[in-house]
């Protein structure tokens, strides 16, 4: 009863903010995001009847408190969905920056429940697995079912999963990720949304910017998904920023990013930013100019890493076990 998995983190696209139920994690409407490649989170996870505990290790961190209770929730519902109550142990590793806004907490929830899944002998499809991993975080049921992906919003299971949604611009995307590392607090964010004066704004435009994004993406406009998810992030970020804790997630080079896409845009180069709830930037081009953009990035003194459209959470060959 032993299974390794890999999942991509996720780029949101139109973010979802906030939750109407913690514990099933639940988000109050839809969200769209991209799978980034070949950046990856792997996990193995084996049910065992002889073991006495459960073991949850994290890029070779044993993980206590918060961090061991979300991948219990998972854990705990395969274990409802298979029928028995074996413990489980569990290891994770990710091979690029985690907690700096590139999405690790998506892409390791979606391996660990396509891990766990597949260990349990489920036989669940990708939108089924999305729900389970969801229970660890919304953004990691997109990671399940990869690429450009879909998450509905709604009460239960059978409404709130993720479907992939099929364009062009697969191929064509490239991401420049500018890495500025500085702790954040999503979880947190995600508990105040509501208390923004700006949530009902965001609320009362959110619907339209899905529709738009959809037919955007359908349509494989590239400017026009974007220019989409660059509008979203500023929404995002003044939603956080007006909430009881007054998350500020910038950095004076988080800014520095953005102008110089700005300035490259001004000149004819197809690029926008985008960032989630973190300092560092997907500076999202095309593969013409993907070269071009990563020099200026770099030239500002930043970490630059190269991505293109990551795939679906994927099961792993026993040789690729972590244990």
């Amino acid at each position: 009863m032993k299974a390794t998995a890999k999942a991509h983190p996720i780029q949101g696209l139109v973010k979802y903010h906030g939750m109407r139920d913690e514990e099933l994690r639940l988000p109050y409407h839809d969200s769209i995001s991209v799978s980034t490649a070949p950046s990856h989170s792997k996990t193995t996870a084996e049910f065992d009847p002889g073991l006495e505990t459960d073991t949850y290790v994290v890029d070779g961190e044993t993980l206590e408190g918060r961090g061991a209770e979300r991948i219990r929730s998972v854990v705990d519902h395969v274990r409802d969905l298979a029928g028995f109550d074996h413990r489980v142990r569990f290891e994770s590793v990710n091979d690029f920056p985690t907690n700096i806004g590139f999405g690790s907490s998506a892409s390791g929830f979606a391996a660990a429940a396509v891990a766990l899944c597949e260990a349990a002998d489920l036989g669940l499809t990708h939108p089924e697995m999305s729900t389970v991993a969801r229970r660890g975080s919304a953004s990691a049921a997109r990671a399940v079912t990869g690429a450009f992906s879909h998450l509905r919003n709604g009460l239960d299971d059978e409404d709130c999963r993720s479907e992939r949604i099929e364009t062009d611009l697969e191929d064509e995307l490239r991401i420049v990720a500018a890495e500025i590392p500085a702790f954040k607090h999503t979880e947190e964010a995600h508990k105040e949304a509501a208390d923004s004066h700006m949530f009902e704004a965001r609320m009362a435009h959110i619907h339209g910017q899905i529709a738009e994004m959809r037919h955007a993406l359908r349509e494989a406009n590239f400017d026009d998904v974007f220019e989409l998810a660059e509008h979203d992030s500023l929404s995002l970020a003044a939603t956080t920023m007006t909430g009881p804790a007054g998350w500020v997630y910038w950095k004076p080079e988080t800014l520095e990013v953005f102008e110089t896409v700005r300035e490259l845009r001004d000149d004819g180069v197809p690029v926008y930013f985008s960032t989630d709830t973190g300092a560092s930037v997907y500076v999202n081009t095309t593969a013409a100019y993907v070269e071009e953009v990563e020099n200026a990035i770099s030239e500002l003194g930043i970490d630059t890493r190269r991505w293109g459209v990551g795939g679906p959470a994927e099961v792993l060959d026993e040789s690729e076990a972590l244990f």
